[in-house]
């Protein structure tokens, strides 16, 4: 199969935009459970909410059950989804982690790529995914020769995304070393630019459109010289586009920045003017409280990914320390152990339960904000992820009638949704106005477990 023209191929079969008219039993909006609303979809955004509708008007789509905005999916890393149960086997830490994780990497190829990360994005579709950041790193041919279209990799990502149905903000990754001082080892020569000018002018060549915007990510600290730091921050600025990093995710990074630079990773972004209102730091886990002064005082936003910090043991980050001293938290799946936002917005809370043997730390309102408003708006899209006139059309539906949601009152939809419901609740997802899942099906792609079964097979052969 050839990439060549797929995005612009996917968007003249898609259609133009949607004209469309909702009506939901139940829907979220933003601090409560209201019943019987309507939506009014006028090319592809909310043209108007009504509540108090108590019949489907003529014409109307119904959706039965919870109706939320559509999650946002912050940091995603699509391959990974290849390595689902093989990394489960055994023991180990991060680093090891590490190793089987190139092990895919070096076998993908811009067509394996696609083909993967289009039933990954439709696997979030059917989770009730409207939006993907994805922290893309695997530019390059094995060996770092660049491709004969140096941007093969990310243009299958965004043309993966497009079949899948949802938007996505491709983070284009500067990784240029293997740690401080260190060259790319063997592996990362196909993540790597060699300087982060030559990244800068890869990533100028990207194009975005309706479904897609471009941003851009620092790996971390100890994949991008200090000196080269405001090279990537520059390129974000000049295009107000979204910046992400991985940040502290390891105490071996913390210790090997300081060793470097006799600072922590956070004031050595800080000092090279990486952290301000567009940044969005991953994962946040192990800071000082003057890390946590820093980002909170830039209103940089922090990202969790509660199911993958702790399937790698990495440990609990001081999310609520953070929201308080004012960085926005957003969630993200990170290596899809599982694709599940609501785990991930209980999951946040129930660690802080653990960690500090209080309950309560979040609403459910403030949860489904983190996996959604707060998510897109650290993908770049700060009018999407509300019910409201003006907002993109993009919502999901959960059943209230499933073994896990059935029982609760409807007005305690939303503490049903965080803390009892799954992706598996999910029966609708809509994405500018247009039914990608319908009754718990996908309507673009019709076989996704094959489709994953088949994409993650052909990497392990």
């Amino acid at each position: 199969m050839q990439l060549t023209n797929r995005t612009a191929e996917t968007a003249r079969t898609a259609g133009g935009p949607v004209t469309a008219t909702y009506w939901m039993d139940h829907a979220w909006l933003g601090t409560h459970v209201e019943p019987d609303v309507t939506v009014e979809v006028a090319d592809g955004r909310i043209a108007g909410v009504r509540t108090g509708v108590e019949t489907p008007p003529p014409g109307a789509t119904v959706l039965r059950g919870l109706s939320l905005p559509g999650l946002a999916n912050a940091h995603s890393h699509a391959f990974h989804r290849a390595l689902r149960a093989t990394v489960q086997v055994g023991s180990g830490t991060f680093w090891t982690w590490r190793e089987l994780m190139y092990q895919v990497a070096s076998r993908l190829t811009p067509d394996s790529y696609f083909d993967l990360a289009r039933a990954t994005y439709a696997e979030m579709a059917l989770a009730g995914v409207t939006s993907v950041g994805e922290f893309h790193y695997l530019h390059h041919a094995p060996g770092g020769t660049p491709y004969a279209n140096p941007n093969a990799m990310g243009e299958a990502l965004i043309a993966a995304a497009a079949e899948a149905g949802i938007r996505i903000t491709l983070l284009d990754t500067a990784y240029l070393a293997a740690g401080f001082g260190e060259q790319p080892n063997r592996h990362q020569l196909r993540f790597s630019d060699t300087t982060a000018d030559a990244w800068a002018e890869r990533a100028s060549l990207l194009k975005g459109d309706d479904h897609t915007l471009i941003g851009a990510a620092i790996h971390s600290v100890r994949a991008v010289p200090a000196g080269q730091l405001a090279t990537v921050a520059q390129w974000a600025e000049e295009r107000n586009a979204p910046l992400h990093v991985h940040l502290s995710e390891q105490t071996a990074e913390n210790d090997a920045c300081l060793a470097a630079h006799g600072r922590t990773p956070t004031r050595l972004l800080a000092d090279h003017g990486v952290l301000g209102p567009r940044t969005t730091g991953i994962h946040n886990t192990h800071l000082t409280e003057e890390d946590i002064a820093l980002l909170g005082s830039s209103t940089t936003g922090t990202c969790m990914c509660p199911t993958t910090e702790r399937d790698l043991a990495d440990g609990i980050g001081p999310a609520v320390a953070l929201q308080k001293a004012g960085s926005p938290l957003s969630l993200g799946s990170d290596s899809h152990a599982v694709i599940d936002l609501f785990e991930e917005a209980r999951a946040m809370e129930l660690n802080e339960r653990l960690r500090t043997h209080i309950r309560g730390h979040w609403t459910a309102a403030a949860l489904l904000r983190a996996a959604s408003a707060d998510g897109h708006a650290a993908l770049g899209r700060p009018d999407a992820g509300v019910l409201e006139p003006g907002a993109p059309a993009d919502l999901t539906t959960i059943a209230l009638d499933s073994v896990r949601t059935a029982g609760p009152v409807p007005r305690l939809a939303a503490e049903t949704a965080v803390f009892a419901a799954s992706a598996a609740d999910v029966r609708h997802t809509v994405v500018a106005g247009r039914h990608i899942v319908r009754d718990g099906r996908h309507a673009l792609i019709e076989d996704v477990p094959g489709a994953l079964a088949a994409a993650v097979a052909a990497l392990h052969h």
